[in-house]
């Protein structure tokens, strides 16, 4: 079975991106501009995000 900490919670995203939970939201959406949504899961209303995902994202989008 999966390690449940490779699974991240809204605020435990933006706890490591250092935002808000709203902000989370908004790229899990595809909301922020210049940046393109960032893959997550649903689970009913919760939104997951899979720590893999999450570093792949951000090493996508850093600027150089």
């Amino acid at each position: 079975m999966e390690n449940t900490s490779s699974i991240l919670t809204i605020r435990e995203v933006a706890q490591i991106l250092r935002c808000s939970k709203a902000h989370v939201q908004n790229a899990l959406h595809g909301k922020v501009p210049g940046l393109p949504k960032l893959t997550h899961l649903t689970m009913g209303r919760r939104k997951l995000v899979r720590r893999d995902w999450l570093e792949q994202w951000l090493e996508t989008n850093k600027t150089r």
